[in-house]
């Protein structure tokens, strides 16, 4: 008997896309994008200030760290490049990222490459702490309340499909 995965997964490469995921399925990427079919939400594969480069598959440039306002004008910008609906995620969209068993940066580097292995803001301000924001870090692995809005941390982008 034929496991699906062993089908799908040449198709998908003859297409040029990528299925990744712990869960087979769960991220499709394609070019400068990722979507995560079991949320519903589009990532975009670089971190800001970089750039999706088609040739080699990678994420050229720096990324950039930035406050929360900084991130507000980065989200302004992809909307006017890429259309609209971008954003900073939800903690428990960026902490869907978390790859615990990846080395170095705890993130799937095939489908996330590049990714600097510091902390990303997310959308969600601290319950506890409502000067803080919430922010995930890939290089622990761990989600930390504990930032204030203008100190700069590193962003990537999500947008609803």
């Amino acid at each position: 008997m034929l496991n699906s995965r062993a089908l799908v997964a040449p198709v998908a490469l003859a297409l040029g896309l990528l299925w990744t995921g712990s869960a087979f399925g769960q991220f499709y990427a394609k070019d400068l994008y990722v979507t995560d079919l079991s949320r519903g939400i589009e990532w975009l594969r670089c971190t800001v200030g970089q750039r999706w480069n088609p040739e080699t598959g990678r994420c050229d440039g720096t990324a950039v760290k930035l406050s929360i306002d900084a991130a507000a004008e980065a989200i302004a910008q992809a909307e006017a490049q890429l259309g609209p609906g971008w954003r900073l995620p939800s903690r428990a969209e960026l902490e869907s990222l978390l790859c615990p068993e990846c080395e170095g940066t705890r993130i799937d580097p095939v489908t996330f490459p590049d990714t600097p292995a510091d902390s990303f803001w997310t959308a969600d301000r601290n319950w506890l702490a409502p000067r803080h924001v919430w922010s995930v870090n890939f290089r622990t692995g761990h989600t930390y309340g504990r930032f204030f809005p203008y100190q700069e941390l590193a962003v990537r982008l999500v947008r609803d499909r």
